[in-house]
């Protein structure tokens, strides 16, 4: 069994979110052809989306082709709504987490992560509960709510609850900052991704959210953790030399955390796929491919199946035992 812990879905219809939650500026989808739409924000052009990301026939071909047997299943980031009201944003969330049942139909290939109004801890352990209940297995949240980090109070408290209940939780980068120097060349998505989260995965360890929590929090890092393995040294450097400014609430330096953190492995290439396992181990590294986007990689797990570096037993951790841990299953 080979599992892919980073793919994201995007509903075909929705409805008029103005009327459903309130408030304007929604994201809204514009049906171009049968095979091809647009995520709109407003009468601003977001990202074309092929069936890949609401066919679950569509998905299933390209997961045979791939070898993957088993695809976690999120939401894109860009309908979070953690910039609205929290009122709003439960519903929104509501409507999209039970949209993704609807549309993956209890095929047992999908494991299916919901969406929560983090901006709202009460609401979001609320929330988390329902969907879970529902059928979600895991919950994908973003790397920070506004100028809150992933060590606020509030979502730590969110992510105490995700260890009560044995929730796996992915953290994947959004809301980039922009400017005239991001704004080409897909900068935000090829800088501003891997920095955001560097910067979560720092606020977990310096902010004391690690110490905080329990080791039994199963939380994945997106994009193989950002920039935060190929800085580890620097950071530990810091956190010794000027401990009077980087330490901030942590009890320990920073190398301590590192079996507390899980990474997938979109890096794409061999190099640093070693540094992650180098840095990480074996078993804190599992399959994910940012699929149907294309900035993923395809074939999905191929940079795992073409590192020489890798034994037979690692890569079995890699495609398919990490994974199964994170997801609170059994590797039979």
């Amino acid at each position: 069994m080979t599992v892919d812990v980073h793919t994201h879905l995007v509903p075909h219809g929705w409805p008029d979110l103005s009327v459903a939650c309130g408030g304007d500026g929604w994201p809204w989808l514009r049906i171009d052809s049968e095979r091809a739409a647009m995520i709109m924000v407003g009468s601003t052009e977001f990202r074309p989306i092929g069936p890949q990301a609401w066919d679950p026939a569509v998905r299933r071909a390209d997961m045979d082709a791939d070898g993957i047997d088993l695809q976690v299943v999120s939401p894109t980031p860009v309908f979070f709504g953690y910039d609205r009201p929290a009122k709003q944003a439960v519903k929104l969330a509501e409507i999209f987490n039970d949209l993704t049942l609807r549309t993956l139909a209890d095929d047992p290939r999908f494991v299916p992560f919901c969406q929560v109004p983090l901006q709202d801890p009460d609401l979001a352990c609320a929330e988390l509960d329902r969907a879970r209940a529902a059928g979600h297995v895991g919950v994908e949240i973003g790397n920070h709510v506004g100028d809150k980090d992933l060590d606020d109070a509030g979502i730590v408290a969110f992510l105490n609850h995700c260890a009560e209940t044995g929730t796996p939780v992915l953290v994947h980068p959004w809301d980039m900052p922009g400017g005239p120097r991001l704004d080409r060349w897909m900068a935000r998505w090829l800088t501003g991704m891997p920095a955001e989260t560097h910067l979560s995965i720092l606020a977990m360890i310096l902010g004391g959210a690690f110490d905080r929590l329990p080791p039994a929090l199963r939380i994945c890092f997106a994009h193989g953790g950002g920039s935060f393995a190929f800085w580890l040294g620097r950071l530990e450097n810091a956190w010794r030399r000027r401990g009077d400014i980087v330490r901030g609430c942590s009890e320990h330096p920073p190398s301590y955390y590192l079996d507390r953190i899980l990474v997938d492995t979109v890096v794409f290439e061999s190099a640093p796929l070693r540094l992650l396992v180098d840095t990480l181990g074996e078993d804190r590294v599992l399959v994910g491919s940012d699929y149907p986007y294309p900035l993923g990689e395809r074939p999905v797990g191929e940079v795992v199946r073409k590192a020489g570096f890798l034994t037979a037993e690692q890569q079995h951790k890699l495609l398919t035992a990490n994974a199964l841990s994170y997801l609170g299953r059994s590797d039979e």
